[in-house]
């Protein structure tokens, strides 16, 4: 069995220390009443924001990366002996490539509920 990297270890680390952070940020500002209202954001509050619509791009696509390299590599090898495996392993490497979409969503909301 493989052991598992430290390097995964410290980007779970970061990605939940990055998810605490707008968590708590987010808490602080108020649902929005109307969504034209033009509501002034503390900058404190958007430089969380940011950082964490960032993060979570940014961490999901290097996961996504990472995730499509094992994937990919074990589809080729497998595609390599039985060829009629094609479609399968394509939508394998798509699920994998998922992840960044993910994380791009959850960069809109954070946007979204920031009114940024």
């Amino acid at each position: 069995m493989k052991t598992a990297k430290p390097v995964l270890f410290v980007l779970a680390a970061l990605a939940l220390l990055v998810v605490m952070a707008a968590t708590t940020a987010l808490m602080a500002l108020p649902a929005r009443a109307a969504p034209l209202a033009a509501a002034a954001v503390e900058p404190e509050v958007l430089r969380w924001a940011f950082l964490a619509a960032a993060a979570a791009s940014a961490l999901s696509a290097a996961a996504a990366g990472y995730a499509v390299a094992q994937v990919g590599s074990a589809a080729v090898g497998a595609v390599a002996e039985k060829p009629e495996l094609f479609g399968r392993m394509l939508i394998l490497v798509g699920l994998a490539e998922g992840i960044a979409i993910y994380g791009l969503i959850v960069a809109v909301l954070i946007f979204n509920r920031v009114g940024a």
